[in-house]
């Protein structure tokens, strides 16, 4: 046997472009389904893993799959804002503790994730350099974010603009990186953590400028009376959270009235999960999701455009299949004397059955590790490219 799987290498050597005409159409026609079946595999366990480790998401009455997908993954879908009063209202209630999170804006196109401490005791990442979250207008990377920005503890990143034909809507903050994330292998990796008062800076909620009530400069002045000063667009805000200007931080909103883009419940034990979801039933403008079943019934969609895909590489691989089968023939009768030589000097027909299987083998398990190392190399540069479109 090791001599004619010799003999057959040597053959398939010596016939490169035969051997590479069938090890590309044996590829290509293995990449596709492989490839689509690891990306699914991979997505999927690292979907609903993430989702079964969520118990509730509540935000405002839309499409669900764009709020999970928001509150979870840090997504770019759009979805509409809900007030601070549901995050008091939850917490009140003493049925769950809430997490509230503001999702809207970014850094270098990483989503900029605006919450509570609560976020970090109730996921588990802990601060591999630098320090966590203490201060306004502090940021804490993700190990990917870290990585690829090349930023760590002591360095500045800029909120992206918000609008590119309106720099006068908001100045992009200025924050200080105090703090890089161990790995999660999660989308945590990927997110700029800041707290929740720092996102509605880049909001333009909060802000802090300038003392007007001793400038002497009129042109920042529209209005002044005993009880109140109307400013006019001339006064400067800061783009920068220093130890000089934090206490001229304020909030120009009532506390209830602050947005968010969701918020995590943690209901404290079933029963409590099963009140809570009973209350959010009957809202008619904020709703509750189970992230898992969201996840689960995504992931149904999927599989069934998945099923679609399968039919469709079960006729390409049955006509690669019959491809292939015309070259063998086509090849033995072209081999037809070397096969008589082959006869005359002793081989029986067994050994060159043999001899041809192994032929085909080799080609067979080339073409089949080609695509699989493809599909491997696929599902590793898959979020890179993702990210890239």
């Amino acid at each position: 046997m090791n001599r004619i799987l010799w003999m057959a290498w040597r053959y398939v050597v010596y016939h490169k472009a035969k051997t590479v005409i069938l090890t590309l159409c044996l590829t290509l026609t293995a990449v596709l389904p492989l490839t689509a079946h690891l990306l699914i595999a991979h997505y999927g366990d690292s979907l609903t893993a993430r989702a079964r480790g969520t118990p509730l998401v509540v935000g405002a009455k839309g499409n669900r799959f764009d709020l999970v997908l928001k509150a979870l993954y840090f997504g770019s879908a759009s979805v509409d804002r809900i007030k601070m009063s549901e995050v008091e209202s939850i917490r009140e209630s003493g049925l769950a503790t809430p997490i509230p999170l503001h999702l809207r804006y970014t850094a270098r196109k990483r989503p900029i994730v605006g919450t509570t401490l609560e976020y970090f005791e109730f996921r588990g990442p802990r601060v591999a350099r630098g320090t966590g979250l203490r201060e306004l207008g502090q940021a804490v990377l993700g190990a990917k974010a870290a990585a690829e920005l090349q930023l760590g503890p002591g360095d500045f990143l800029f909120s992206d603009q918000r609008s590119l034909y309106d720099i006068s809507k908001t100045y992009p903050l200025k924050m200080h990186v105090v703090g890089v994330l161990a790995e999660t292998g999660s989308p945590d990796d990927e997110a700029v953590f800041v707290d929740i008062k720092t996102a509605w800076i880049i909001d333009g909620i909060t802000h802090g400028h300038q003392n007007v009530a001793q400038t002497t400069d009129l042109s920042m002045v529209l209005q002044r009376t005993n009880d109140n000063i109307a400013t006019t667009d001339a006064i400067v805000e800061y783009n920068e959270v220093t130890l000089e200007n934090i206490a001229s931080f304020h909030t120009h909103c009532e506390p209830a009235e602050l947005p968010l883009s969701a918020i995590i419940v943690l209901p404290h034990d079933l029963k409590s999960s099963t009140l809570i979801k009973a209350r959010y039933n009957l809202s008619e403008t904020h709703r509750m999701l189970v992230p898992a079943e969201v996840v689960q019934e995504l992931m149904g969609l999927v599989f069934k455009v998945k099923r679609f895909f399968d039919a469709n590489f079960a006729l390409i691989t049955v006509s690669t299949v019959l491809f292939i089968i015309l070259v063998v023939l086509l090849s033995h009768r072209i081999r037809k004397r070397e096969m008589e030589t082959m006869f005359k000097i002793g081989c029986s027909r067994l050994t060159v059955f043999w001899l041809q299987a192994a032929e085909l083998a080799i080609v067979l398990m080339m073409g089949l590790g080609l695509a699989g190392v493809l599909s491997i190399g696929v599902v590793w540069a898959a979020p890179h490219f993702v990210r890239w479109l």
